[in-house]
């Protein structure tokens, strides 16, 4: 471990507290992913109808939406660390009541259903607390390093997680896998509760200088640094409508593995899992920069591939070519959120951190709905020409930002030091 530390890629894991948060994220991040896929195939079993399959998952996402701002504010109010531990807990109680239901027979649809919305609850309060912790540990010198490194351990789970989930279900039963995410959730914990939080990071400082301001004034105070700030306003967008406009492509994947490619399901296996390569490895290159926090060109470069890279995957005729394409779909787009939450992490006081990272986080409450777009677009149009649509919208989206926040684009660096925002 010691000598994986001292390659620059993971100087970041050498800092004691961050290497804690980060085993929280790799092991929270499995259970997650194992959720998603066990829950998936349980409502499935149950009652053979694909239409609960997107009905569950959006009874998972809807409260990233509905709670997203709300956690941001909790996480400045009350403590990060505390925050997320609580969170973890009740994911682990979720996964265990979850296993006893099915082991025991008594597991109906409301069960999944209930526990999916809560669990989705419960994860939107992780988000916040767990980006606004990196800033809080490992501070500016290595921030971009450490947020690149979670961003890495968050896409190897995507693809490791279900891998694991399915071994688990084929071999002793879906019971079993909520078993083992239980154990991953009080792992996290463990390792969450031995974390030192440096005093300077600890609740409570508003920016007004008040310890009694109210739930509302405090989320609106976060909105309101948000408008205020061209900047940070444009990153934001950044991290938002891409989510909602060009991910949920690979919603869409069945149709070109079977309609377009004309494979079957290894085919959209191939695929997806080149999105993941891609993802983890962009996450790994823009966490090899060494120190330096966050170049303005470097993710507008990486914004606009993400959206070429679509266009040119939606018109891919061979598996070669659409591998190539998702791959770099995947690459651009770990690479550019990466710097996004960095820069946005470098140029955002600690006492409101939680709260603007609230409503970046809501990026994961609009893919359900972006996926319904996407549905719908390839329902009257085809997968080709919808992902096309999608490509292009993100492509002209961060033309836009780069208009709009000129800074952006002309700061060859941005580092805690430059303040200038316009």
């Amino acid at each position: 471990m010691r000598q994986v530390r001292n390659i620059p890629t993971f100087e970041s894991l050498g800092l004691r507290d961050y290497r804690l948060l980060w085993l929280g994220q790799v092991t929270t991040s499995l259970g997650q992913w194992m959720d998603q896929t066990a829950r998936s195939w349980l409502i499935y079993s149950i009652t053979d109808s694909p239409l609960q399959l997107g009905l569950v998952s959006m009874a998972r996402g809807l409260p990233l939406l509905l709670f997203g701002v709300a956690a941001g504010v909790v996480a400045d109010r009350y403590g990060r660390k505390a925050q997320l531990i609580i969170a973890q807990v009740v994911n682990a109680i979720l996964s265990l009541i979850l296993a006893f239901l099915i082991l025991t027979g008594r597991i109906q649809v409301w069960h999944i259903y209930i526990t999916a919305f809560f669990a989705g609850t419960v994860q939107s309060f992780q988000q916040p607390a767990r980006q606004a912790l990196i800033n809080d540990l490992v501070g500016p010198k290595h921030l971009l390093n450490a947020i690149a490194l979670n961003s890495a351990a968050f896409n190897l789970s995507r693809s490791v997680g279900p891998a694991i989930c399915g071994v688990l279900i084929q071999a002793f039963g879906v019971h079993i896998s909520y078993y083992t995410e239980a154990a991953f959730y009080a792992l996290a914990t463990v390792w969450t509760i031995q974390i030192r939080v440096p005093e300077s990071s600890k609740p409570l400082a508003y920016a007004d200088g008040s310890s009694n301001q109210s739930f509302f004034s405090s989320a609106k105070e976060g909105f309101s640094y948000i408008a205020s700030h061209r900047l940070i306003l444009g990153l934001i967008i950044l991290g938002l409508a891409p989510i909602l406009l060009g991910m949920p492509y690979t919603s869409l994947m069945p149709i070109f593995a079977i309609n377009v490619l004309h494979g079957d399901a290894r085919t959209q296996g191939l695929l997806l899992t080149m999105v993941g390569i891609g993802a983890v490895l962009g996450a790994l290159t823009i966490a090899s920069l060494g120190r330096r926090q966050g170049s303005g060109k470097l993710l507008l470069i990486g914004s606009a591939g993400f959206g070429l890279s679509l266009i040119f995957f939606s018109q891919s005729p061979v598996l070669w070519m659409a591998m190539t394409f998702t791959f770099l779909a995947g690459l651009s787009n770990s690479g550019y959120t990466s710097q996004d939450q960095t820069i946005i992490q470098m140029l955002t006081p600690s006492e409101i951190r939680g709260r603007v990272l609230g409503v970046y986080f809501l990026n994961r409450g609009l893919m359900p709905i972006g996926s319904l777009i996407a549905g719908a677009l390839a329902n009257f149009l085809g997968g080709p020409w919808a992902v096309t649509i999608m490509g292009a919208s993100c492509l002209l989206l961060t033309i836009g930002v780069a208009v709009f926040v000129p800074a952006l684009w002309k700061s060859k660096l941005l580092t805690s030091s430059e303040k200038a925002i316009s």
